[in-house]
């Protein structure tokens, strides 16, 4: 990519969210599991059900603000708020506290994402939005890889010193953004910026949600995005499920007297290692090869892809077509990342894009909410029954990505 494209704003955030993502995924992985020994397991459980619920509120407050009052003071306010709640979690001596902060850094993240996604787009050309965008979402997944890895050691250990460490780079970031940061608010969202009072500002943001949800065309998009999640998420629910149950111990490589084996568990970790490092090396080449495709066609293929990959799951214990079928719908997940940015940044309008960057998110919280669906119908039918239930999911998502482009044709390319 042309090193022209990346000005001061974009450089110095792709390093601070890197850095970040890289500290947040060494507690994130287990704060669940810190939750359960300190509150059981079923408490903790019901209480892994809120972050999600405030995520979608939060992210659309913040991206509405983010039109309203620039990207930079929103953006700024949700990196303050993350460095505050992880100063007071460092500090709590309360499971209770260590629950609300946990919130608070949730709603910080949600406050700033739509934020920072609608500045990307505000500096970007058309032409160079996706690689730029799959570029933050690598060095995100180097974070996600790494992170685990490394947190599974310090979160235990060190658990303090990691909250701190924690701080210290939002309130670093937080600077940062406040000294080098430039607004980017397009003119005609920046008319709508000043003090209006806070009842006229909910008032406000009542009503651009009201417009938004009367959107047929992102309705039916975010629908089309919830289907694929369902297929998509089942990497860490049926999936699992499936292949720790039913792929038993057996050899992967043999060579002489020396044989390598896995059980099913093992199994199941190994395509977890593999999918996470496909997000690190594929994300930006993928990009680069499919920069001709139609956002149409990528999101078509990638729902068909993912669909497809995990359908064939269910017709092997054989754990190297497991792995094979892993690169399959790992594919699919991959090469939508990029385009979906990329594509709500070129159909919104522009003096309201932070409020469709956030409304977007949508998608994720309601496939997760519904793709344990696999889990529960489980009990009573066939694993490719099962499987076929999760390809009809993402079938469903081709047809509705189809009709989608269909509509806008006149707006954007077919």
């Amino acid at each position: 990519m042309n090193i022209t494209v990346w000005n001061a704003n974009l450089k110095i955030r792709l390093f601070g969210e890197a850095l970040f993502n890289l500290l947040y995924w060494m507690y994130f992985p287990f704060i669940a599991v810190y939750f359960s020994s300190a509150l059981g397991s079923q408490l903790a459980g019901l209480l892994m059900t809120v972050p999600p619920l405030t995520a979608i509120a939060f992210s659309m407050i913040g991206g509405d603000l983010a039109n309203r009052f620039g990207r930079k003071p929103v953006m700024l306010t949700g990196c303050c708020l993350k460095a505050l709640m992880f100063a007071v979690f460092a500090l709590s001596s309360s499971h209770w506290l260590d629950y609300l902060c946990f919130i608070g850094i949730g709603i910080g993240g949600a406050i700033y994402s739509p934020a920072s996604d609608a500045m990307v787009a505000d500096l970007t050309t058309q032409k160079n939005r996706r690689q730029v965008f799959a570029v933050f979402i690598t060095a995100n997944n180097i974070g996600a890889v790494l992170g685990p890895a490394i947190g599974a050691t310090l979160f235990f250990q060190y658990r303090t010193e990691l909250l701190w460490a924690c701080m210290l780079i939002m309130a670093i970031y937080s600077v940062a953004i406040f000294y080098a940061i430039k607004e980017t608010v397009p003119a005609a969202a920046n008319s709508h910026q000043g003090s209006r009072g806070i009842w006229n500002t909910f008032l406000n943001q009542w009503k651009a949600y009201r417009t938004l949800l009367s959107d047929k065309v992102f309705v039916l998009y975010i629908a089309a995005g919830v289907f694929a999640i369902i297929a998509i998420m089942q990497l860490d629910l049926y999936l699992a499920i499936y292949v720790t149950e039913f792929v038993h111990l057996q050899t992967v490589l043999s060579v002489n007297d020396w044989s390598f084996t896995l059980s099913g568990t093992e199994a199941f970790g190994w395509m977890l290692g593999l999918n996470g490092l496909m997000f690190v090396l594929f994300v930006l080449p993928s990009a680069k090869w499919l920069k001709d495709w139609k956002d149409r066609d990528i999101f078509m293929l990638s729902s068909f892809l993912a669909g497809i990959g995990m359908f064939a799951v269910g017709l092997t214990t054989n754990i190297w077509l497991l792995m094979l079928f892993t690169v399959i719908f790992t594919f699919g997940e991959i090469i939508r990342s990029p385009v979906m940015n990329n594509f709500v940044s070129e159909y919104a309008p522009q003096e309201s894009r932070g409020l469709y960057m956030g409304a977007s998110k949508l998608q994720f919280t309601i496939g997760r909410f519904l793709a344990p669906f696999a889990v529960i119908v489980a009990d009573w039918m066939m694993p490719i029954l099962v499987f076929g239930l999760i390809f009809l999911s993402a079938l469903v998502s081709v047809f509705l990505y189809f009709y989608v482009f269909k509509l806008i044709s006149k707006k954007l390319p077919a």
